[in-house]
């Protein structure tokens, strides 16, 4: 991280005359107004980015589960290790979306088929463990993930 924030302090200091060393040509080199160095994000602002703005991430997906009338909540942890999954792939920002679409994207299919479904909650160890989010029923109990036959079980199963 000290790496990173020390290439963030250099490049803030990068001239015309460093491009055209670095190979690029001075016909483009001409062309551009002005040099910009861009720094990057830490996993406090990426949490930011997942649920501040008004179309933040978070939100959308929280609207995607509310059409099927499920509450999706995310713990504080939870938020963190996706921004730190982000990190860690360097995709910075916009690798955020990635990171919730893997992890909640077989819910989403399993969700409008299970009507007893109220709450799917989002943690760390889901996130980290690359686990499915736990489903509550209405009643608050938790939803266990149902086990799929196994092939060989399901050639048994029509034979006899």
């Amino acid at each position: 991280l000290d790496a990173q924030k020390r290439a963030d302090q250099l490049l803030k200091h990068v001239t015309h005359d460093d491009l055209l060393q670095y190979g690029l040509i001075p016909e483009f080199v001409g062309r551009l107004p002005m040099v910009v160095s861009l720094e990057s994000h830490d996993a406090d602002s990426l949490v930011r980015i997942l649920s501040e703005p008004k179309d933040a991430l978070v939100r959308q997906f929280q609207r995607f589960f509310g059409l099927d009338s499920v509450e999706l909540q995310f713990t504080d942890d939870g938020l963190k290790a996706v921004a730190e999954e982000a990190i860690r792939h360097k995709t910075g920002a916009r690798g955020l979306r990635t990171v919730l679409e893997d992890t909640l994207m077989e819910v989403m299919y399993e969700i409008p088929s299970r009507p007893d479904v109220k709450k799917c909650v989002v943690s760390a160890e889901t996130i980290k463990n690359r686990q499915r989010p736990l489903l509550l029923t209405r009643s608050g109990a938790t939803i266990e993930l149902e086990t799929p036959m196994e092939p060989s079980e399901e050639v048994q199963d029509q034979s006899a």
